[in-house]
């Protein structure tokens, strides 16, 4: 009652609470320790989950970035294309590769395009860069092109610098063309562009081949050979064209008929005989020395 009215315990009050506050401490620090450890862990699995959404959105976004690219360079592709068909004097068809073929020791590709899109054995394939090779094998919705270096292709080239002429051969996996037999003397060196010449039927003059990387000569001296990398990016492009017709050639002229001869037709061979009664040439006459001139007459006096 007095402590009520008067306040005379407030002092004790004060003291007694001070001396039990550490033991309040002591007793609250398992509650704060537990209540430390739940925040802990709980902010602990927010961290990890908010990671692991950073990696899957990281991941997405890398996914989404690369297929960007991916479709940026399909777009510079096709637009290269568009300007190479422009430039060609043929009709042509875009086509995209499926798969390499499955002979490993060929050098072939399965095209998207068959003969329900009128695909004809022989017809060329091109890219933006050069000659990718010849259509070989026709599905209805499939199309098996065999590429210049393959070892069963060949085709007709040309210097660009110069114009001289010869014939590529493929050399199979090692991806490279050949041209062999050429003369120890010809104008070829490293760098040189070949296009192709015409003269086969099959590829139009002017496109883009290959080019040389190095020269050699054999060791006789009589030939030598000449190693070129293909200008097509087969390794590095999807899309293609297919030229839809072959290139118009001059018609050859009619072949020569050649009647067989009969057997005794033609006379045998004889020796020329002098004829007995032709008279004998006449022989050369001997000059005669010629007379000296006669001396000239003196006029006579009086003559005019």
């Amino acid at each position: 009652m007095v402590d009520s009215r008067v306040g005379a315990l407030a002092t004790v009050r004060q003291v007694t609470g001070t001396m039990l506050y550490p033991l309040q401490m002591a007793a609250l620090m398992p509650r704060d320790a537990l209540a430390g450890m739940g925040a802990y862990f709980s902010s602990l699995n927010g961290l990890q989950k908010e990671v692991r959404d950073l990696k899957i959105a990281q991941v997405a976004s890398a996914q989404t970035l690369q297929l960007a690219q991916q479709q940026m360079a399909e777009n510079a592709q096709l637009r290269k294309l568009l300007d190479a068909r422009a430039h060609v004097p043929l009709p042509t068809m875009m086509s995209e590769i499926l798969y390499d073929a499955r002979d490993s020791s060929t050098r072939k590709i399965v095209l998207d395009r068959g003969s329900q899109s009128n695909v004809k054995l022989g017809l060329p394939v091109i890219d933006n860069a050069g000659v990718v090779g010849q259509v070989t094998r026709v599905f209805p919705f499939t199309s098996e092109v065999t590429l210049l270096t393959d070892k069963e292709q060949a085709i007709p080239v040309q210097v660009l610098r110069n114009g001289l002429r010869s014939v590529a051969y493929g050399r199979g996996q090692s991806g490279l063309l050949d041209l062999r037999f050429v003369a120890p003397n010809a104008d070829i060196q490293v760098g040189d562009v070949l296009i192709t010449s015409g003269m086969d039927g099959v590829y139009p003059a002017g496109l883009a081949v290959a080019k040389v990387i190095k020269v050699e000569n054999s060791a006789a001296g009589a030939f030598g050979g000449v190693l070129c990398q293909p200008l097509a990016g087969i390794d590095r492009n999807r899309q293609l064209l297919i030229l839809m017709a072959l290139p118009e050639m001059a018609a050859r002229p009619p072949d020569e008929v050649v009647k067989p001869l009969k057997k005794g037709a033609l006379p045998k061979m004889a020796p020329i005989k002098e004829d007995p009664a032709a008279p004998p040439a006449p022989a050369a006459a001997p000059t005669a020395p010629t007379a000296p001139a006669a001396p000239a007459a003196k006029p006579k006096e009086g003559a005019r």
